[in-house]
């Protein structure tokens, strides 16, 4: 029987959990330890593996021995006992080939490559607590890397010769300023290149409609004529809309009204302690039907091109299936941008999704009515935690230097909450139960199933994706009836789908399979598929316009309540 959500069960139970969630980080120690107690149970009962281990041990150390016996050997290349892996560019600089900072580094891959060993491939151990174990020792050891470490790392100490120790003066102060912001969560940074409304998110439109959860805009037309299907874009809630519209020269937005076309896009609200019991389905009915609603009363008797990005992606394809199930023809096409429905292999984000950590996330949401920014932001961190973590305090704090700002890391600091009841559903039925893809997730009480969907899809996943790994996006290939034309775009979750076609760097693959083609894997697709260098937006347009009728006049941009509510972007973009 499924379990029912409620928030009055075994309250005192759900304090004593939020409490530790502030010691433990929001990851549920029982989880841990059951993930740790079955790699250990499993260990001690294998002694072959033991010796084994222990063999591996003894190998690399004597390796390691002899190495530093000829540190100064010129015949000895750097890297001779074990190379960084290609996305690790901690000791990428040249500063790190010099001894004897390459044998520390290569002693500390060393170490992690062991460890990796000695967690994986014990026989009985579930692959889910595996991965637990292995994800967080990687966690734990790379905070012992050389290069977090000042007396350690080769290029703090050229640079602290070369600045008189300025370098070290500057860390302190972003270390300082960084405190004051975590004391001080309401006072700004600081850096005012990028304001929402003026710098980005800066696409001329209005507000068209406003209910409680969202904002809806149209924006203007930049051409003289333009397709009769509308654009309606669903953003993600995890994220503020504008990722889609960030500076002039890498808007999605401006770009699709160049080429043509009528944009409408959801503006969510971010949701405060009062918003505790917003459901999942309150994003459908609310969000994409309240929108789809208002923009048949702007373009009448039009099908519309729906786009869902990540979570607004997953909802958008609930919503389709919902309407396909139902007989409402309103879709045009659907377009899902880095958006999972099958949430098996959803990469590294699951490994702390069961039953253990998802009760301790509600017990620690129950509190306060809502998953806070910054614990989601932590938790997409920790995916990184290179890139986004350790390599920031080795810049920041040891070498006293500051990135350069973008428009996409302002965004990024924007973030938002999740309501309490939303994110219980959406872990518990889709992450836990994967109820979308097993054909479970009901709809105002009835199934729906993504087979249902006859309407011609274009999928985008991209290469180097941590929350919605790509080859979990490739899945809808087997889950709809319809034409699908997939992309797989060079990138991740974010830059992959933000590459504006002047930006160099990108490039995609792509291929159409017919609702009854055979199916073609995922490894077979990457290798056979057309490789096009460039953005992949250029490629997506001129689909959309394959699907889309003559050009004619733009609809009208003021409706009976824009004057009313506003200009784009609206305001609960600044909630």
């Amino acid at each position: 029987m499924a379990r029912e959500f409620s928030r009055e069960d075994h309250e005192l139970d759900k304090a004593f959990s939020a409490v530790l969630a502030r010691v433990t980080g929001g990851i549920s120690p029982a989880a841990l330890s059951m993930a740790y107690l079955d790699w250990a149970c499993h260990l001690a009962a294998a002694p072959q593996r033991q010796i084994e281990i222990a063999r591996n041990a003894w190998h690399g150390a004597r390796q390691l021995a002899e190495r530093s016996l000829h540190l100064a050997d010129p015949d000895r290349a750097p890297w001779d006992l074990i190379r960084p892996q290609a996305n690790d560019h901690r000791f990428s600089k040249p500063q790190w080939a010099m001894q004897p900072f390459n044998l520390m580094a290569q002693a500390f891959l060393l170490g992690e490559d062991w460890w990796h060993k000695a967690t994986t491939g014990v026989r009985g151990v579930n692959p889910a607590n595996e991965a637990v174990v292995d994800f967080s020792l990687r966690q734990l050891l790379d905070m012992f890397a050389p290069s977090n470490f000042a007396a350690t790392n080769p290029e703090v100490l050229e640079k602290a010769v070369r600045s008189g120790g300025e370098n070290f003066v500057f860390g302190w102060q972003n270390w300082l300023a960084d405190l004051m912001q975590v004391l001080q969560p309401g006072k700004t940074s600081g850096r005012s290149e990028f304001v929402v409304g003026r710098t980005v998110a800066t696409a001329a439109g209005k507000v068209v409609y406003r209910n409680r959860l969202i904002e809806l805009i149209q924006y203007a037309p930049t051409t003289e004529k333009v397709r009769p299907e509308p654009v309606l874009i669903v953003p993600a809630w995890i994220m503020k809309f504008y990722i889609l519209d960030l500076s002039p020269h890498n808007s999605l937005v401006r770009y699709l009204t160049d080429q043509g076309f009528t944009v409408f896009m959801i503006s969510w609200r971010n949701p405060g302690a009062k918003d505790r019991d917003l459901a999942f389905d309150d994003y459908r009915s609310l969000g994409v039907m309240a929108a789809l609603g208002e923009i048949g009363k702007i373009v009448p008797d039009t099908p519309v091109h729906a786009v869902g990005y990540c979570l607004g992606g997953t909802l958008l394809s609930i919503t389709a299936a919902a309407m396909a199930r139902d007989g409402d023809a309103r879709l045009k096409t659907i377009t899902l941008f880095a958006a999972q429905t099958d949430f098996t292999e959803a990469g590294e984000l699951t490994l702390f999704i069961n039953e253990s950590q998802v009760a301790f996330l509600e017990d620690m949401m129950w509190e306060r009515g809502y998953l806070d920014t910054t614990q989601m932001a932590g938790a997409f961190q920790l995916l990184r935690s290179n890139d986004l973590i350790w390599s920031r305090v080795s810049r920041d704090y040891l070498l006293g230097e500051r990135a350069n700002p973008s428009d996409l890391m302002a965004w990024n600091a924007d973030a938002t909450r999740l309501p309490y009841r939303m994110h219980s559903e959406y872990l518990r039925k889709l992450f836990l139960n994967n109820d979308l893809a097993e054909g479970r997730y009901r709809v105002e009480g009835k199934p729906v199933s993504l087979s249902d969907i006859h309407t011609p899809m274009f999928v985008v996943g991209t290469l180097r994706d941590h929350v919605a790994p790509w080859k979990s996006t490739y899945k809808i290939h087997y889950e709809v009836d319809a034409d699908v034309t997939f992309v797989l775009a060079s990138g991740g979750h974010n830059a992959g789908i933000v590459a504006p076609p002047d930006e160099p760097g990108h490039s995609h693959q792509v291929r159409t399979k017919a609702a009854d083609a055979p199916y073609l894997g995922p490894d077979e697709w990457q290798s056979t598929s057309p490789r096009i260098e460039g953005s992949w937006w250029p490629t997506w347009t001129a689909w959309l316009a394959q699907q889309s009728g003559v050009p004619g006049a733009a609809p009208q941009l003021v409706t009976d309540h824009s004057n009313e509510l506003g200009s784009a972007p609206g305001d609960y973009v600044h909630t």
